[in-house]
């Protein structure tokens, strides 16, 4: 898969000495989603707005499509959408005049079939000669969304897009995203619904003082830090755990019935089979088993305790 991004050796230090940004090195694919993840001031912002062009790094160089933000700006921002954490319209003005308006700015001509099919797919049609002062605040989101896409970018930046939007226009708008991927636009998200990140991404960054602590596939990243469960339902209570099971990591439920077991699936042995032994040993009768993979905010919220 080609790289549309390229980030080299990223820092941003501000005036006041806040260091934002260190040493950050970052290569994004034609055609996936990257889901940045990180605590709030990790520098996720910061990152996009450089990439943008619209804060000016201390030190590094950043390509987009090939084209130095710095010496090639217009070229580079033209393959651009953004959508930022802020919602900033003219309030008096309506949703279709608009979007057509922040087309025109890009330098493309009109499209008005592009713009309904636009407006259509975010349920926005029906309200395009509505003022944007009418809009709540969810459908003021969605307006942000088709502006960043009026001029059909081949790349669509979401700093917090679902930030105050309910579970049903949440669900809406990642739809759009999955066919906006599908049609070959590269997109770069941040967001602190992880469970976004991990059912959308494909590959996730983590950020972390400014420091980019890795980007791996999703799945490989699970893989690697993630690790598995095994609760194991017995067919009557334990008040508390033989002495023989001490020691080996098990959780017993509150109410006697469950025992937990995590384990690494990377490991030669998990350990299951001699666990299994030991609670027969121990004359424990098993009802049934489950197993259940650590989820992206564990495997998140691991990693950056281990930085801490």
């Amino acid at each position: 898969m080609a790289t549309i991004i390229e980030v080299d050796d990223l820092s941003k230090t501000y005036a006041s000495g806040t260091k934002s940004l260190s040493d950050v090195t970052l290569e994004i694919r034609e055609g996936e989603i990257l889901a940045l993840l990180g605590p709030n001031g990790a520098g996720k912002t910061t990152l996009i707005s450089i990439i943008c062009g619209l804060v000016t790094p201390t030190t590094g160089k950043v390509r987009v499509g090939g084209h130095d933000i710095g010496r090639d700006y217009r070229a580079a921002r033209a393959l651009i959408g953004l959508v930022p954490q802020e919602i900033a319209l003219e309030s008096f003005e309506t949703v279709l005049n608009t979007v057509r308006f922040t087309r025109g700015l890009y330098g493309k001509g009109p499209d008005e079939a592009y713009l309904e099919g636009l407006l259509k797919s975010l349920a926005l049609w029906d309200k395009r000669d509505a003022k944007l002062m009418e809009l709540s605040g969810g459908m003021k989101r969605r307006v942000m969304i088709a502006k960043a896409l009026s001029h059909q970018p081949k790349i669509l930046f979401l700093d917090e897009p679902t930030a105050g939007v309910d579970v049903n226009l949440r669900r809406e708008m990642w739809q759009v995203v999955a066919g906006l991927r599908d049609q070959g636009v590269t997109i770069i998200l941040t967001t602190h619904y992880i469970a976004e990140a991990e059912e959308m991404a494909d590959r996730i960054g983590v950020i972390d003082k400014g420091r980019l602590m890795l980007v791996r596939d999703k799945v490989a990243l699970m893989h690697e830090f993630g690790q598995k469960r095994l609760t194991v339902e017995l067919t009557a209570p334990l008040g508390e755990l033989p002495a023989a099971l001490t020691g080996r990591g098990l959780t017993l439920s509150a109410d006697g019935l469950h025992l937990t077991y995590g384990y690494d699936t990377r490991a030669d042995r998990t350990g299951i089979a001699t666990l299994l032994a030991d609670l027969a040993a121990a004359g424990l009768s098993v009802r049934d088993l489950s197993t259940e993979q650590s989820s992206l905010e564990e495997v998140f919220l691991g990693l950056l305790g281990e930085q801490a």
